[in-house]
């Protein structure tokens, strides 16, 4: 009976560590679904950031877009005025040299 008596007292340890293991193990399922979940949420407020930052980035390109058409067009009638301009006083150097002559 003395081996039935160890056989059991052994049998309990091994049920009370696998207990313990078992309460271990689901301690970290529990952890590991906390720690997905807040891998998760974290995820989510760095694509929120993301899409804000590229419609940022995208409002940012449709205005400069047109400020550098407005800017364009700017230097487009300036170049135009300068050339009638040239024009005008090279007719007038023609009409000076012609009486100086």
């Amino acid at each position: 009976m003395s081996g039935n008596a160890s056989d059991r007292e052994l049998l309990e340890l091994v049920l009370t560590q696998v207990s313990k293991l078992t309460m271990d193990v689901d301690g970290m399922k529990s952890d590991m679904t906390n720690m997905h979940n807040e891998i998760q949420i974290g995820f989510n407020q760095v694509n929120e950031r993301i899409d804000k930052v590229e419609k940022t980035v995208v409002k940012i390109e449709h205005e400069h877009g047109e400020k550098l058409s407005a800017l364009f067009d700017g230097y487009k009638q300036n170049s135009d005025k300068l050339d009638r301009i040239e024009a005008e006083v090279t007719k007038h150097e023609e009409i000076i040299l012609r009486r100086v002559r």
